[in-house]
């Protein structure tokens, strides 16, 4: 009798055991891309509004109309409605009517964010 309900046991945790490793698979998959976004600092700036640090970079030698994943300063600071980063870039040379890959200037780009000072501003510097 000892040997029958031994033997049960057994074959009880042995099926346990089993089941338990089957129904605990792991998968892993990824069906995502990764992309990293490498915006110069000088663009970092004028998307945070940092006037101050704007025009130090500008005065150690940033280029004002240089992209920055595809967009020049110009179209940073207008998408983010920074007027008085807008007035000192145009005044450091800007051009207004660059054009992005898509064919987007920054008045385009102010207009998408609905940045109405922004627009306003181009409009009078155009």
């Amino acid at each position: 009798m000892r040997k029958a309900i031994l033997a049960t046991l057994m074959v009880i945790c042995t099926v346990y055991v089993s089941v338990g490793a089957e129904t605990s698979t792991i998968t892993t998959s990824h069906d995502y891309d990764l992309m990293i976004y490498k915006t110069s600092p000088f663009c970092m700036a004028i998307v945070k509004g940092d006037l101050e640090t704007v025009k130090k970079l500008i005065e150690l030698g940033s280029d004002v109309n240089e992209k920055s994943e595809g967009m020049t300063p110009l179209m940073y600071a207008a998408r983010f409605n920074r007027t008085e980063i807008i007035k000192v870039l145009v005044k450091k040379g800007a051009r207004i009517k660059t054009k992005d890959s898509k064919g987007y200037t920054a008045m385009k780009f102010a207009k998408l964010s609905n940045a109405k000072e922004a627009i306003t501003l181009l409009k009078e510097l155009s």
